[in-house]
């Protein structure tokens, strides 16, 4: 009779550490895995200009439109927030004071910012 591996309690767990076997939020080794890396904050010069860049870093490939440089209380950059992402026809959110609209959509947003009374600058690739 051919004998096969049905359990085998040397296996790690998932969500376990490989080295010590504790769970990762418990791990003493020193094996845990990495804490993800957040975004550095966006640097753009305060001219008055508005800026309009893409970028794809940290979103899985995803492109978004960033619109920074942008001033105004939080209520007004969310109803300018809201107002672009209409326009578009897509998602994005307010972080901080850098516009975010899923999609590259840089030229129709630099119309309409420029309609709108805003010096804007296409940065970026």
């Amino acid at each position: 009779m051919e004998r096969r591996l049905v359990y085998d309690s040397d296996a790690v767990a998932p969500g376990r550490c490989p080295t010590c076997g504790k769970r990762l939020d418990r791990c003493t080794c020193g094996q845990r895995r990495a804490a993800p890396v957040e975004a550095k904050p966006l640097k753009v010069p305060r001219d008055g200009v508005v800026r309009l860049l893409r970028d794809r870093k940290g979103r899985g490939g995803k492109t978004v439109t960033l619109i920074a440089g942008l001033s105004g209380s939080t209520a007004v950059l969310t109803a300018l927030a809201s107002d672009l992402k209409r326009l578009c026809g897509t998602g994005g959110t307010l972080r901080g004071d850098v516009v975010e609209i899923q999609g590259d959509h840089r030229e129709r947003l630099r119309a309409e910012l420029e309609r709108r009374g805003y010096t804007v600058k296409v940065a970026g690739g």
